[in-house]
């Protein structure tokens, strides 16, 4: 059986424990000459009589073999090989997320914006073998993650959005759905003979600063891609706040005549885009089934079969060394470091046999 490691950096622990090993056998034999010095051979003999230096330095060699087959585990000893084909399925997804000012407004806590990141989170850790794009946009677009299936990279993307991540401040959805299209083209997949299923989702607060976005919905949706929506938010609204840099709160925006903007989330926007793109509108608030919901209906379309990737698989055998070392744990406990003497009856006294 020949053995392969899945972490072989870790077999230089070996070396270290070689070292010790060597050094703790050098300074207990240095230890026992000072004491036979400092006492003498004759009263030293007299007081280790019973003492096996033998079983030491048996139990000394069996504790570093115990670390040894510890250490072997550790690195995941493998044998064997076993390759299997893996074909992803899934639709390519661009989620355009609102980063205007208004999604700083804290009518659901701790702001609409947090509150969307965490969302979309949970939506792309239960978006299967789905390609997905992310795509920021409020006065205009900047595509932030190509479609890809590397969930952790958009969720880094995610964890750092700011409204800072796009210059243009406003919502103008048609500018957004424009660089979607651009996104899709960009990073979906090549080739006449696939058909790929393509879906839009919109995280915005649904205030909509410019004409022009169901005209650009309706040229999406000739074209085969499904739209949905969700919003977050609501209609009583809020105050925007205005923090520093340290994140204190230091007053809240203000219109042209010096008074507080106030922000509400209608939905009225994002229920007819999804209406156009043939797709669902979900309000998110708490306690809401509204993304499960979503999940369920981007399940329900057609998928698209991906790149094929090989998975070599290989069997484990690391059990085996974490038993071995475990045994000769308990054999090193068992045994002990004094010798067996027999004993002399002599009249009233017994006295070793020596």
């Amino acid at each position: 059986m020949v053995l392969k490691f899945a972490h072989p950096e870790v077999l230089h622990y070996l070396w270290i424990l070689a070292i010790i090993f060597l050094g703790a056998s050098f300074f207990l034999k240095r230890k026992v000459e000072k004491i036979k010095k400092a006492l003498g051979q004759k009263t030293f003999s007299f007081l280790t009589q019973n003492m096996s230096s033998m079983k030491k330095k048996a139990k000394l060699i069996l504790q570093f073999l115990v670390l040894t087959f510890f250490v072997i585990a550790l690195a995941r000893p493998q044998s064997g090989e076993k390759k299997t084909d893996i074909t992803n399925e899934g639709i390519e997804l661009v989620i355009l997320f609102d980063v205007s000012r208004s999604m700083l407004a804290e009518d659901i806590r701790p702001s609409r914006l947090e509150v969307a990141k965490k969302e979309v989170m949970r939506l792309i850790q239960k978006s299967g073998s789905h390609k997905v794009g992310v795509l920021a946009f409020a006065g205009n677009g900047i595509l932030l993650s190509p479609m890809t299936s590397d969930k952790s990279a958009i969720n880094m993307y995610l964890d750092s959005l700011t409204t800072d991540a796009v210059s243009t401040q406003g919502t103008e959805f048609k500018s957004a759905l424009l660089a979607a299209k651009e996104a899709f083209e960009r990073g979906g997949v090549e080739g006449e003979s696939s058909v790929t299923t393509r879906a839009i989702v919109i995280v915005s607060d649904g205030e909509d600063n410019e004409p022009g976005a169901l005209k650009a919905a309706e040229e999406l949706v000739k074209q085969g891609v499904h739209i949905f929506a969700l919003g977050f938010g609501t209609e009583e609204g809020a105050k925007i706040p205005l923090r520093d840099r340290n994140g204190n709160k230091k007053g809240y925006y203000k219109n042209k005549s010096g008074q507080p903007v106030v922000t509400k989330t209608k939905g009225t926007v994002l229920k007819e885009l999804a209406k156009s793109g043939g797709g669902s509108f979900y309000h998110v608030d708490y306690g809401s089934d509204s993304l499960s919901r979503l999940v369920n209906d981007l399940e329900k379309l057609e998928k698209t079969k991906f790149e094929t990737a090989d998975l070599t698989q290989y069997d484990e055998n690391f059990q085996i060394f974490i038993i071995i070392a475990i045994l000769i744990a308990l054999i090193e406990l068992i045994l002990g470091d004094r010798k067996k003497i027999g004993r002399l009856w002599r009249g009233r006294f017994e006295v070793s046999k020596n």
